[in-house]
């Protein structure tokens, strides 16, 4: 069993870091500064974000919507989406499986 706590996370802004890679997915610690975020972009497989720490903006498909500390958004393969942070913020990225299917 591996553990990860976020307040035990030291990711620093700019530079994301992996915190676990099996072919059954990814997971991605992410840290914003307030007012910097990930721009539009898309990826290949399922997507999971969790916010730890902070708040975010997210928009997809024309929506739009801020997401708090212990929010979740799912995003399907290719679905193209924005992060901005509102405030200082500690994300989560679970990606799934890893890496997809189309990539291999």
């Amino acid at each position: 069993m591996d553990v990860w706590k976020s307040s035990d996370l030291s990711v620093r802004p700019g530079h994301p870091e992996v915190l676990h890679s099996s072919p059954k997915g990814r997971a991605i610690a992410i840290r914003l500064d307030a007012g910097t975020g990930l721009g539009d972009h898309e990826v290949h497989e399922d997507a999971w974000l969790t916010v730890a720490q902070g708040r975010v903006t997210v928009s997809a498909d024309g929506g739009r919507d801020e997401v708090p500390a212990g929010g979740l958004v799912a995003f399907d393969p290719r679905e193209r989406h924005q992060v901005t942070a509102v405030e200082d913020s500690l994300l989560l990225l679970l990606l799934t499986p890893w890496p997809a299917p189309d990539r291999r």
